[in-house]
């Protein structure tokens, strides 16, 4: 499966959740229940949560940075690698920053961890 990109959107590859999330996989989904397929959505190995603005994806990254999750590798001070999460633009053709674990299925336009099969597009519930 692949995830649909929609604006600014943070990734989160599920097994990582599985391992960093305050109380897991399962605490993840109750904790996004109320937004799950409106501004959430996710397939067997991605998580995405989607912003409209900077300042709305930096205030994300930051919440999952306090969650335990190592978001970004830094040279000289400055971010050049995205490490647990990715950020991706869907206007500027992808991630913000080099991230080495995402692919984009060039059909569908969506996003999936490397090693596995695009598949079929998860979206937004409309």
């Amino acid at each position: 499966m692949s995830v649909a990109q929609e604006f600014i959107d943070l990734f989160v590859p599920i097994d990582v959740i599985r391992r960093k999330y305050p109380g897991g996989w399962e605490q993840c989904l109750r904790d996004y229940g109320a937004v799950m397929g409106k501004a959430v959505w996710h397939d067997d190995w991605l998580f995405r949560e989607g912003a409209m603005s900077g300042a709305d994806i930096q205030w994300l990254v930051s919440r999952w940075q306090k969650r335990g999750f190592e978001v970004h590798r830094e040279e000289n001070g400055r971010p050049v690698e995205w490490l647990d999460v990715c950020v991706s633009e869907k206007m500027l053709g992808g991630p913000t920053l080099t991230c080495k674990w995402i692919a984009y299925d060039p059909e569908s336009g969506g996003a999936y961890v490397k090693g596995h099969l695009p598949g079929p597009l998860i979206g937004p519930k409309r």
